[in-house]
């Protein structure tokens, strides 16, 4: 995006008021700034005021073809600039100050405005904006108001246009949502009247820029070593996994985690609505689902980008969430040689993981028996891996259940591990992800691939270790 663009999306259309429009908030005139000393006039100012005026006068000065792309650079040219527009004004600031109001301006040009304080701190997990003068984070899976605004619902629109636009996405009275990423691949969804009734809604799902590490979610106490060496035994075996949770459970980290186990010389190809996923392997191709553009055209489905994968040559598919008609290609998909598939669903238990991808397939419109469907699912599904987010805010594996095969028109399924919540102390929920004793089935597979696991894995007293 050109500077020019952004000078026009970070002022809209307030730089333009009079003194006289502005009324008698104004603390002084113009006339009163000629004769009043510089301290004093820093004084009469209000904040706002001042960083209106020495912004306007900033991005006047810029030169309109800098590349906004580089940020470093045109960052020490705004510093020059800024710190010549004080000294020239006369305008006296505390070094906090003169930070604060650099910071601020600096956001509105090259980031996003009052939210770049909160992207920026790697202990935010979430930043939710209700209208202009709302704003929430979660930290530590605790969500509190900070106490930051926009200037206006008009300030926040500029932002998501900011966000949405290089992706070629739209948000408007027309198609009033919207789901993006960030730069750094971190989630966007955006909500706007007149289906918001408070104003411009923003969500961001920030990721951490450095992919979490297996080693961090044992710390974190998310999973136990156990478990984790049977999954990866499992994903390096071409097990077929589905990760399933509820909002905000962790499903998509898990996912990422996972699959740096797959071998490096394989080649993977990904399918998301926001491309998100940070796989670390080289041959890693990754599609993204396109919604309609104003006409009603060009739209781009999940289906067709799982369809058209299968020509691809892939040796694992990756599929970000499965949420409709999708899933019946996943599984054939995984029914047809494509082993070691991964996947992620919404759900609140690993029983209703298989309803819903039973319900999810159905939705493509095919007159199948539900026998059928089921006896697809059974065949393809190995693991189903479920996460939920407790009551503190922690992130936990509560089960690691296996997909064992059919009874009559049922699927049967074994817990190989279970979370057993001991206590509440201080708030925070004790307990650990332990096996429940059961040998899975699936080890013949994984024993068969050179894998060899210890058997106290699965014993119920050693098996966290």
């Amino acid at each position: 995006m050109s500077l020019l663009k952004r000078i026009e999306q970070s002022q809209g259309s307030g730089g333009d008021k009079s003194n006289k429009e502005k009324g008698s908030s104004r603390l002084g005139t113009l006339e009163a700034r000629r004769v009043s000393p510089p301290r004093e006039r820093a004084q009469e100012e209000t904040y706002a005021d001042l960083k209106v005026r020495v912004q306007n006068r900033l991005l006047a000065e810029l030169d309109p073809s800098i590349d906004v792309s580089e940020v470093d650079k045109v960052r020490g040219t705004i510093r020059e600039l800024f710190e010549q527009i004080l000294s020239e004004e006369s305008i006296v600031l505390s070094r906090q100050e003169k930070h604060r109001l650099f910071e601020q301006i600096s956001a509105e040009i090259l980031g996003f405005g009052p939210l770049q304080p909160l992207l920026e701190d790697d202990e935010i997990t979430e930043v939710m904006v209700n209208g202009a003068k709302n704003v929430y984070r979660e930290k530590y899976g605790k969500i509190k108001r900070v106490p930051i605004t926009f200037e206006s619902d008009e300030h926040v629109m500029r932002i998501i246009d900011r966000i949405v636009a290089p992706l070629g996405r739209r948000i408007d009275e027309s198609s009033p949502y919207v789901d993006a990423r960030l730069p750094d691949g971190s989630r966007v969804n955006a909500v706007i009247p007149p289906i918001s009734l408070v104003g411009p809604c923003l969500t961001i799902r920030k990721f951490s820029k450095d992919p979490f590490t297996v080693e961090q979610l044992v710390d974190f106490g998310t999973i136990t070593p156990g478990a984790i060496k049977f999954l990866e035994a499992a994903v390096k075996s071409r097990l077929n996994i589905i990760i399933s949770g509820g909002t905000g459970s962790g499903k998509t980290t898990l996912l990422n985690v996972l699959s740096q186990f797959i071998p490096n010389d394989e080649r993977i190809i990904t399918v998301e609505n926001a491309a998100e996923l940070q796989l670390r392997q080289d041959h890693v191709v990754t599609l993204e689902s396109r919604p309609p553009n104003i006409e009603g055209r060009g739209e781009v489905t999940i289906r067709q980008l799982v369809i058209n994968t299968l020509r691809m040559r892939p040796d694992r598919i990756i599929v970000g969430e499965i949420r409709g008609e999708e899933a019946l290609d996943m599984l054939q998909a995984m029914n047809t040689g494509h082993d070691g598939s991964l996947t992620t669903a919404h759900s609140n238990s690993p029983r209703d993981t298989l309803a819903r991808i039973e319900t999810m397939t159905l939705m493509a419109g095919m007159d199948l028996p539900v026998r059928a469907i089921r006896e697809q699912i059974a065949s393809a599904i190995d693991l189903i891996v479920h996460q939920n987010r407790l009551s503190d805010g922690s992130r936990r594996v509560v089960n690691v259940t296996e997909v064992v095969g059919m009874e009559g028109d049922t699927i049967t399924m074994t817990d190989i591990f279970n979370f057993e919540q001991t206590a509440i102390e201080d708030g925070k929920v004790m307990g650990e992800l332990r096996p429940t004793g059961l040998r899975p089935q699936g080890l013949d597979k994984i024993e068969g691939s050179g894998f060899h696991l210890p058997p106290a894995i699965f014993n119920r007293r050693s098996g966290s270790r």
